[in-house]
């Protein structure tokens, strides 16, 4: 593990492997551990680079507690309403993280791997910094495209899920992340058992590593205040790779026909059985997908 001095903030990160730089960035509140360690070997063992790290306010990076908190109800209510969000930081200023990062490693160019909010930031990154990107992966994300229609939105249970009460145990934390991917990742409320297991071992982790909740609600404030970046994704020419599981109920599958259809040229890759985590029975297909893509271009 290493630390880079970003402006006034320092990101934790780790580096593993030589070869083209690819950078994974992990989703809302989520510590870098969060990638699946087999993934990210499988990326090593193909030639790559693999950078990895902690987002601002959350894991081993800087926690920014000056800041306010935004209340949860407050900014889904305006955001819902079209009106706009006075937020500590922007989806903007966490894309700038990475260009960070990448200066503080010496490289001019990366691969972008992101899920979830970490594939919002590609996008942003793509939109604000193409020159940096080399090739963007989009997974189980969406374009912030607005649509009240039922089928697009989140599951209420979903959304709940996100919003568990702190653990104040590593049990309690095995059984927070157990009990969240089961509702957002599972089939049918299910994980398989290993990915059971491993989600618990990432709950008890993560608390070790240390918690940061008032980090997870300021990033889903510049979540929920970063609006449509449809008409800004129709410019993109990083060459794209956009994945998503037909049974996500976080962010639906249409935020991911979206993505794909905003970008030119994207490549959509839509996994049955596949909610809004990547199982283990997925895996080396999605590694795949990700390592020819990374090569075509």
């Amino acid at each position: 593990m290493a630390r880079a001095r970003i402006g006034e903030i320092e990101l934790e990160y780790e580096v593993r492997g030589q070869g083209d730089p690819l950078v994974l960035i992990m989703g809302l509140g989520a510590q870098m551990i969060f990638w699946d360690q087999e993934l990210i070997d499988g990326f090593v063992r193909a030639g790559f680079q693999v950078i990895a790290f902690d987002h601002r306010d959350v894991g081993l990076s800087t926690r920014l507690d000056h800041l306010p908190v935004p209340k949860p109800a407050q900014v889904m209510t305006r955001a819902m309403l079209g009106l706009p969000l006075d937020v500590p930081y922007t989806l903007s200023d966490m894309a700038g993280d990475v260009v960070g990062l990448l200066d503080h490693l010496g490289i001019d160019r990366a691969h972008a791997v992101g899920v979830s909010m970490g594939g919002m930031l590609v996008q942003h990154l793509a939109i604000e910094h193409p020159a940096r990107l080399r090739t963007m992966t989009s997974i189980m994300s969406t374009s912030g495209q607005r649509s009240l229609r039922p089928s697009q939105l989140p599951r209420p249970s979903a959304l709940r899920a996100l919003f568990a009460p702190m653990p104040r145990t590593p049990d309690q934390a095995a059984d927070n992340v157990a009990n969240m991917f089961r509702a957002i990742g599972g089939i049918g409320g299910r994980l398989a058992a290993e990915d059971e297991a491993r989600c618990r071992d990432l709950g008890r982790r993560a608390y070790e590593r240390g918690l940061a909740p008032r980090g997870f609600l300021r990033h889903f404030a510049a979540i929920a205040a970063s609006g449509d970046r449809t008409e800004r994704l129709r410019r993109v020419r990083t060459p794209a790779l956009v994945i998503h599981g037909a049974e996500d109920p976080l962010v639906r599958a249409a935020g991911g026909r979206a993505t794909a259809a905003a970008i030119p040229g994207s490549r959509y890759l839509e996994l049955n059985g596949m909610a809004h985590f990547i199982p283990a029975a997925r895996r080396d297909e999605i590694a795949r997908a990700i390592i020819d893509h990374a090569r075509r271009n």
